[in-house]
């Protein structure tokens, strides 16, 4: 048998055909396959008793910031360099100078991961004051905080009840548990209720994991003060005349086993828990407040923007 070229190059060329329609073949297949999902994150541990409250929980900060720290409207970034040392105001009933302590507390709420002097902060501001039916201008001014102040109020039990004409009656001795003195500050022995203490436990507990600043201070976030009894409380008003401000009230939050006071830092020459100006503006940059701000809600806990050294529970009802 006499095998011909022609043959040949035809069988060739026909295999080649073969080859190229199954190469495409395969590739369509695999192109429409879809494509596997990484495998989801494990979900966090629950907190004993950290039930969700009525009241939105405050947005998460990005790990990037909703607007570029150089984006934004450079106007109100001035305006808003200008007074975040020298705005005059009483935000919480008492003369106050500049808003730069609750700088730390409005940037999480407007999800802003800038600086507030900087264009993305007063960005960030605009969308969530136009969202609020506000000014959108990105300006901080007294009655765009007090928009702010309310929100981060009422997630606060406490404060709904109190907005009702409501005073909770304290919680019985047997409802109580006291914490060790090694998480007292100075050794203080400080009660809360059994669900609060739990919380707060585990709160420091990754505080210290995550924050080497915090670790590194055995003093940081000690329990100062719990439960307070309210006769004890009402005993010390009398006495010094000024309860129902900004300080101290005849109906206390401390009253229901739920509100802790911890240490966060002190300014040279002030005690932890003076509410001067200056020390608060002191707080309100350490490691411990700012880690508070960005991670106590994973805990149930919300805090009271006058003191930064006062966080509430809310993981059962006041």
């Amino acid at each position: 048998m006499i095998f011909k070229p022609s043959i040949l190059l035809r069988f060739l060329g026909g295999l080649a055909l073969a080859v190229l329609v199954l190469g495409f073949v395969v590739l369509r297949v695999t192109s429409c396959a879809p494509i596997p999902k990484p495998p989801a994150p494990p979900l966090p541990a629950s907190t004993p008793g950290a039930a969700a409250t009525p009241s939105p929980e405050p947005p998460p900060v990005p790990p990037q910031a909703r607007f570029a720290c150089g984006g934004g409207p450079a106007d109100a970034a001035r305006a808003n360099a200008g007074s975040l040392k020298t705005l005059a105001w009483a935000p919480f009933g008492r003369s106050e100078a500049g808003w730069a302590t609750y700088a730390p507390l409005i940037a999480r709420e407007i999800r802003a991961a800038c600086a507030p002097d900087t264009p993305g902060f007063a960005g960030a501001l605009a969308a969530w004051a136009g969202g609020q039916g506000a000014p959108a201008d990105g300006v901080m001014t007294p009655a765009i905080f007090a928009r702010l102040k309310g929100v981060i109020q009422m997630r606060r039990p406490f404060v709904r009840l109190s907005a009702q004409g409501v005073c909770p009656n304290p919680p019985p001795a047997s409802a109580l548990s006291w914490a060790s003195a090694a998480e007292g500050y100075g050794g203080k022995l400080v009660q809360l209720r059994p669900g609060a203490l739990a919380a707060y436990r585990q709160m420091v507990a990754a505080a210290r994991r995550e924050s080497p600043q915090i670790a590194a201070d055995p003093r940081s976030l000690m329990l100062f003060s719990g439960f307070r009894d309210p006769a004890a409380d009402a005993a010390r008003c009398a006495r010094e005349g000024n309860c129902n401000g900004v300080q101290r009230a005849t109906c206390s939050a401390h009253r229901t086993g739920l509100a802790v006071d911890v240490y966060v830092g002190q300014a040279p020459g002030f005690p932890p828990d003076s509410s001067a100006e200056a020390n608060r503006l002191y707080m309100s940059r350490t490691a411990a407040y700012r880690w508070l701000v960005a991670n106590a809600d994973r805990f149930g806990f919300v805090p009271y923007p006058f003191e930064p050294w006062h966080w509430e529970w809310t993981g059962e009802a006041p």
